[in-house]
């Protein structure tokens, strides 16, 4: 009950302002490209600091020019007068469009049968289409990392933006396999299994990890010496890890489970990712030492414990980056991904600060995926994903102005606001017969 109530004002403080600026006249608008000139703007640059009254040229969906006195030969102007550009936000762990209605099996496409499928992939699975990916939008979203779970190997995460009519349209050039980390902890309050059975299943699972990671050592090995082999789609893809093609992402959230995972990693030759992460805070220090990024979250969460404070998930990425462990903050959300300015308020108010939880919802995970030199900030010749608010977005007053995803002018519309406009004056409305 308290996490309805806790979604459904998180819902009214997200939207109402936005249901107040829409212009009531059931247009359909498309996205749109072009030449845009986003003129006179305090541009939060991210990397570069804050610029007071610039412009950007946005031209062939990339950053033409951030700066002053910019020619608006041939573009169309956008007055952003008062307004504030920041890069566009990137969440760092979701299952959007592959979950559209969760209650009702048939639209949740996140995970297949089996233990080991790591050849599956998120991005094939996505639904341009989704209802939720608008409703996202507008809220200053515009990449998510779209996430499989399920099983131990359960698929192949990817990077989407959030516009597009297919899949590949809106990849985004990351995907990571996942691994869901063996966990030595409860599965919830309604696990009766006992600390013999917890015990041994954690064993299962690790000996079950270490078997499939030798199986994909020797898979690589035979394949790189030109073997003829047959076809096994999963070590295929796990080979990917051994050879560096790909990064695994490993889900891992109590202090125990994430000591363990640590160990685990030591030796391997790959790229590891964390995420999750929940009680990162207890073994900050380590995750350091380790050099291992993490995409932590949902930050609007109870903690983990009940004899840990209230602010533990709140406080959580801002203590791993004081530890310096490089953070990312994701919702792990399907739905509610809008939510994601909000995770990062109350990172940034619980110890982050408001610059590093920036960071962590723009160049952090633009770094994380080796993406930096697209993603991430307001620089020439970086994708144009950016977005126009009135206000930091951080703050529950600010309203999105405008929205652009790979140059693409986004209209601020979606289901939520159509049903509000439907309904703000039913004058004289149906009469019954």
């Amino acid at each position: 009950m308290k996490r309805m109530t806790k979604a459904f004002f998180a819902f009214l403080i997200a939207f109402l302002p936005l249901m107040a600026m829409a212009q009531i006249d059931g247009e359909f608008v498309k996205p749109r490209t072009g030449k845009f000139l986003l003129q006179n703007a305090t541009v939060v640059t991210i990397t570069k600091g804050t610029l007071s009254n610039t412009s950007v040229l946005v031209e062939d969906g990339k950053i033409a020019q951030v700066g002053t006195n910019i020619s608006a030969d041939g573009a169309e102007v956008i007055d952003c007068t008062g307004m504030f550009i920041y890069p566009g936000m990137i969440d760092s762990g979701t299952r959007l469009g592959l979950v559209e209605v969760s209650s009702v099996a048939e639209t949740n496409d996140y995970s297949e049968v089996g233990n080991v499928s790591p050849n599956m992939q998120a991005l094939t699975a996505v639904n341009p289409n989704s209802e939720a990916i608008p409703v996202t939008r507008v809220s200053g979203v515009t990449t998510t990392l779209t996430i499989p779970s399920g099983g131990l190997f359960p698929g192949t995460a990817a990077l989407i933006n959030l516009v597009g009519y297919t899949p590949d349209q809106m990849y985004a050039g990351f995907k990571a396999v996942v691994m869901n980390f063996p966990s030595s902890a409860r599965r919830g309050r309604f696990d009766r299994r006992s600390d013999d059975d917890i015990k041994k299943d954690n064993e299962k699972a690790l000996k079950e990890a270490n078997e499939v990671w030798e199986k994909a050592k020797t898979y690589h090995q035979l394949k790189s010496s030109g073997a003829t082999l047959e076809y096994y789609p999963e070590m295929d893809q796990m080979a990917k890890v051994i050879s560096g093609e790909l990064p695994m992402m490993i889900e891992v959230n109590a202090a125990g489970d994430i000591q363990n995972a640590l160990k685990w990693i030591e030796g391997k030759d790959a790229k590891f990712i964390f995420s999750g992460v929940a009680e990162g805070w207890r073994v900050a220090d380590e995750i350091a030492e380790a050099g291992i990024p993490v995409l932590a979250g949902p930050v609007q969460e109870l903690p983990t414990r009940q004899s840990d404070r209230y602010d533990a998930a709140y406080s959580n990425p801002g203590k791993m980056a004081k530890a310096g462990v490089k953070v990312a903050i994701r919702t792990n959300e399907e739905e509610n991904v809008r939510n994601l300015p909000f995770h990062a308020a109350f990172a940034a108010a619980y110890g982050m600060g408001k610059e590093e939880a920036w960071k962590a919802v723009t160049i952090n995970p633009a770094e994380i995926f080796g993406l930096s030199d697209r993603y991430g900030s307001v620089e020439a010749g970086k994708v144009a994903n950016l977005i126009v608010s009135t206000d930091d977005p951080f703050e529950t007053k600010a309203q999105i102005m405008h929205v652009f995803i790979n140059g693409y002018r986004i209209p601020l519309s979606n289901r939520h606001i159509r049903l509000y406009q439907e309904f703000l004056e039913r004058s004289p409305g149906l009469k019954a017969n």
